[in-house]
């Protein structure tokens, strides 16, 4: 996941008169001797072109698209347990069991009652006067509607019932990480994709270069770098109830060793930078220790730097 390349820049070889300049490494011809030992290959010291750069960036790497493109819109939303329900009735005259203030706007004589707004308990229902303990969990607003009406139909004065869901755990997806405000986001009918879920959390709190996205969903876990979430619109996939989400921030760095102006680990600060632009961030090549020829690197990620 973290992109570090290792950019060694060697010292030049020895001079005449068994004279030496100092040094800050191995010369480039030892790098290359010590490749083969025993005649066993301990690395290979191979020549950086468009072929090779094209190579590492066919390697496989982890997709959302890949792991989790079988899902699209999630399906309605329904009743869960913990679920918080609020419900309303209407009775189409007043003298019935529900209400004594009249709806403007309505019918004349209509009265309606709102019930106070329930958590589904752990047996999936919720308790309306007169009409007992209705199973809901599981069941669409509608559905729930149509069967308090029919409970109530011998008893009220043709109810009319509106069932509303106020506050959902159940169909919902939590944020966290480097967000600004990492939280159990609602999802909304029409579907969010996982852009959608950053921005109602506040948005990243770092860089995109700087961001990675670990999407972890029925019990696997997926990892990407946010740039290609926000480059690459088949990665930004529909968010499913129960994703959790979280935005690791992995500042992607460098070490350089050798005959440079500063050996040290060098963040790139930038989305992406050149083997050039590296060396010149690390000081350039020393003039009278470093052999131009003699510059290696190694990388522990497909993407080049």
């Amino acid at each position: 996941m973290k992109c570090v390349a290792l950019c060694v820049c060697l010292t030049s070889a020895e001079l005449a008169a068994c004279a030496y300049l100092p040094t800050a490494g191995p010369t480039a011809g030892e790098v290359i001797d010590q490749g083969l030992q025993d005649n066993r290959i301990r690395y290979a010291v191979v020549d950086i072109n468009r072929g090779v750069v094209d190579a590492l960036l066919a390697q496989p790497t982890e997709s959302f698209r890949t792991r989790f493109g079988k899902y699209s819109r999630p399906t309605p939303p329904r009743i869960g347990i913990g679920d918080t329900i609020s419900i309303t009735i209407w009775e189409a005259a007043g003298g019935g069991l529900f209400g004594t203030s009249p709806i403007g706007g309505v019918s004349p004589g209509s009265r309606s009652v709102a019930i106070p707004e329930q958590v589904v308990g752990a047996d999936g229902g919720v308790s309306v006067p007169f009409a007992g303990r209705i199973p809901v969990a599981g069941r669409s607003t509608v559905d729930v509607q149509r069967g308090i009406e029919q409970r109530l139909a011998e008893k009220a004065i043709e109810p009319q019932v509106i069932v509303t869901i106020t506050k959902s755990v159940t169909y919902a997806a939590t944020v966290s990480g480097e967000v600004v405000n990492g939280a159990r986001v609602p999802l909304s009918v029409n579907g969010d994709r996982l852009l959608d879920l950053i921005a109602l959390a506040g948005g990243a709190k770092s860089a995109v270069y700087d961001t990675f996205v670990r999407l972890s969903r029925d019990g696997v876990t997926v990892t990407i770098p946010m740039e290609r979430l926000v480059s690459d619109p088949g990665e930004n996939i529909f968010v499913q109830p129960g994703d959790v989400l979280t935005l690791v921030r992995v500042p992607q760095t460098y070490s350089v060793l050798g005959a440079t102006g500063q050996n040290a680990q060098i963040t790139f600060n930038a989305e992406r930078i050149t083997l050039a632009e590296a060396i010149a961030k690390a000081g350039g090549l020393q003039d009278l220790r470093s052999d131009p020829t003699g510059c290696f690197s190694s990388a522990s990620s497909p993407r080049p730097s």
